[in-house]
């Protein structure tokens, strides 16, 4: 069997999906996106990419910040509304009896019900087409201390993360190596 060809699109799955939320603790929007990630490590950058025409973009656009609040298996409903419903009609918080927390650096709130929110700060746009790229550079992570071990460390294993692949909603799997395992010298 040989590999089928295709027409260029976008096929780079899965991908993490997240509720970015934007605005202020009193105006406030969730928007659902997939095509997010990391850019840099030092200084610590990320991106989501929006479409221009999103109610969500504008805000972010002027307020120049976001967060990004990872999801999980309880949070897919909600985390596949908010991608569906506009934020120009209807409080999505509200709607999905989500709980907004205050943001230690940004004036956007965290989704409390998150294991991780992770404040940001945009440094660049970019005009792409169909989606305008937000870069920024990471302010603070927000982590529930309830999915932190015994060393300090964040497991991810303990919150259930969902990912987006070809127009489903996964759950993450389990490890099957970390990272340097395939050159690790045997004792």
């Amino acid at each position: 069997m040989g590999k089928v060809i295709w027409k260029p699109g976008t096929f780079i799955y899965p991908l993490p999906v997240v509720m970015v939320t934007c605005g202020t603790i009193k105006k406030s929007n969730i928007i659902t996106v997939a095509w997010t990630g990391i850019l840099n490590t030092n200084p610590a950058t990320v991106y989501i990419s929006v479409r221009p025409e999103r109610y969500s973009y504008k805000m972010i656009k002027e307020q120049g910040e976001f967060v990004i609040n990872l999801t999980t298996k309880e949070l897919a409903f909600a985390t596949d509304w908010c991608g569906v419903k506009t934020g120009a009609k209807i409080d999505k918080f509200k709607q999905m009896h989500l709980t907004k927390e205050k943001a230690q650096f940004v004036k956007a709130p965290l989704i409390k019900e998150s294991p991780v929110s992770i404040e940001c700060k945009v440094i660049d746009i970019k005009e792409l087409g169909s989606h305008h790229m937000f870069m920024a550079e990471v302010l603070s992570i927000d982590a529930d201390e309830k999915y932190i071990d015994e060393t300090g460390k964040f497991d991810i294993n303990k919150c259930n993360l969902i990912t987006y692949a070809n127009g489903n909603y996964y759950t993450l799997g389990k490890p099957v190596g970390k990272f340097g395992f395939s050159v690790k010298k045997k004792r």
